[in-house]
């Protein structure tokens, strides 16, 4: 059992770390949203499904992104809105529907269920507006529909579909992945894009709307792609200079991992590419102060998790839900800590039934997987200023990449300090000794709690065992000098000190 060392530097604010760090996204695919949030196409009012919308709301989820996901690009939402009988059935050109590889939409679950689903659970809205087969006038619409209270014909539509009042739907991102499914574009082409569908929706909030609108464009992993977008669409002639608020890309690890047949050096390698994000977040951010400021445009992960061979189109995305995917969410939350300068949202990918969700539902069934728990442990994060920490770690050599064992974050409300320390060792247990600046830990009053103890990394969770992946009591050692932590392997822990 080799020790790693951990300095919490209380005084050196990083930044806000803003709620929404920890959202979510669904999407039109597989049993995400039919099965997953809704249960009945033919409910006449209320289709939603309480299991999960009471989990949801047990989380107290920051914000949800829909429609997408590629489904986003050839979303058209009027489709989705009115009389459920009257609302045509489409294709989903990129998705099966449950995991009968059913290529089409019902659009029984549209604007107005997502958004009576937000308000049920009590989180934000994002929608993501269809910019790969849409039109800027089709957005603008959608905006108008959901958050305009004036006497136009779109405000009466949604009135006589339910809603007196506007919605007040704040964020909005135009387009996803157009490098790719959402287009094929160009960085340039969809700068320019990007610059026509932001001067029809973000005109709205200097006229029709009370609130501000904040508008998310879509970047890549390629980073001169981001570079290449950003000076492109600020080159316009007039009016905003940088029409967006927020910038996003996408990251999944794990797509060569077949999770029952990983072991631990599949383990080692998954969580190497997990780490990954903090270059990506670096680089994008690069990408953003190279012609703009970060202080004014924000960094989204819109979407990340793992993404193993088992999840595939014919079955809906779905894959297990293990204890080493949610050790991997805990070290990329980390991670968004370390950057809460430039971390302004992510989402998880998917809320429900799909790739790296959080819950998993069966017939009547419906319960918290491991990754869930993780979320639950890190809420106290939420709206803190995080610090800076000091870390001392053994480390593994994995390929050309060393990972480190041990991973911690930590963050201050007023007098409260809280700490997430991550064994990211799946053969062996570590000693964590925590020095905090400015604390007496001999005095402090010290509540810490652990994830997963006992747990083999690969464990599945399912309906009867979900209650077994809560937290636990952690046992920890102070003096004046700082606590000592014996995590097990594969563990996470949440240490508040007062």
């Amino acid at each position: 059992m080799s020790n790693a060392h951990v300095t919490v530097h209380t005084e050196a604010a990083i930044g806000r770390i803003e709620p929404e760090v920890h959202g979510h996204f669904s999407e039109h695919l597989g049993r995400c949203v039919y099965d997953g949030l809704w249960s009945d196409d033919t409910a006449d009012t209320d289709g939603f499904r309480d299991d999960v919308v009471d989990l949801l709301a047990d989380l107290e989820i920051p914000v949800l992104r829909w429609p997408g996901g590629c489904f986003a690009d050839d979303y058209h939402w009027e489709d989705g809105v009115g009389p459920r009988e009257d609302r045509p059935r489409r294709r989903n050109l990129f998705w099966a529907q449950g995991i009968d590889e059913d290529p089409e939409e019902s659009n029984a679950f549209g604007t107005d269920e997502f958004l009576q689903l937000c308000e049920r659970v009590g989180t934000e809205p994002y929608l993501a507006a269809n910019v790969g087969s849409g039109d800027p006038q089709e957005a603008a619409n959608w905006v108008e529909y959901c958050n305009y209270e004036g006497d136009t014909e779109l405000a009466d539509r949604r009135r006589a579909n339910g809603h007196e009042d506007g919605y007040g739907v704040r964020y909005w991102g135009l387009g996803n992945e157009n490098w790719g499914c959402g287009g094929r574009m160009s960085p340039k082409q969809y700068a320019r894009e990007y610059r026509r569908f932001a001067t029809y929706v973000g005109s709205m909030d200097d006229l029709m709307l009370d609130e501000d609108l904040e508008l998310i464009a879509c970047g890549f992993e390629n980073h001169e792609w981001n570079r290449l977008f950003m000076e492109e669409v600020g080159e316009a002639e007039w009016g905003v200079e940088f029409p967006l608020d927020h910038l996003t890309l996408h990251h999944y690890y794990g797509r060569t991992m077949n999770v029952d047949e990983a072991g631990e050096e599949g383990y080692d390698q998954m969580l190497v590419e997990a780490l990954e994000m903090d270059r990506h977040i670096e680089r994008i951010a690069a990408a953003i102060d190279a012609v703009a400021t970060t202080r004014d445009i924000g960094v989204i992960i819109d979407e990340w998790g793992t993404w193993h061979p088992e999840a595939v189109a014919s079955n809906g995305l779905e894959q297990p839900g293990t204890v080493f995917d949610a050790l991997s969410a805990a070290a990329v939350l980390d991670i968004f800590n370390h950057h809460s300068d430039v971390m302004t949202m992510s989402n998880i990918a998917q809320t429900v039934n799909v790739l790296q969700c959080l819950i998993e539902t069966d017939g009547d069934d419906a319960w918290a997987r491991p990754t869930y728990r993780v979320f639950d442990l890190y809420a106290s994060h939420k709206g803190n200023e995080s610090v800076r920490t000091s870390l001392e770690t053994p480390t593994r050599d994995v390929g050309e990449d060393d990972l480190p064992l041990v991973g911690a974050s930590a963050s201050v409300d007023g007098s409260e300090t809280f700490l997430t320390l991550t064994n990211l060792d799946c053969r062996a247990a570590h000693t964590v000794d925590v020095g905090v600046e400015g604390i007496d830990l001999g005095e402090a009053s010290v509540d810490a709690e652990v994830l997963f103890a006992g747990q083999d990394p690969d464990a599945e969770v399912d309906a009867g065992n979900a209650d077994s992946f809560t937290a636990e009591d952690l046992d920890v050692t102070t003096d004046g000098d700082g606590l000592s932590a014996d995590l097990e392997p594969a563990t996470v822990a949440g240490i508040t000190i007062r």
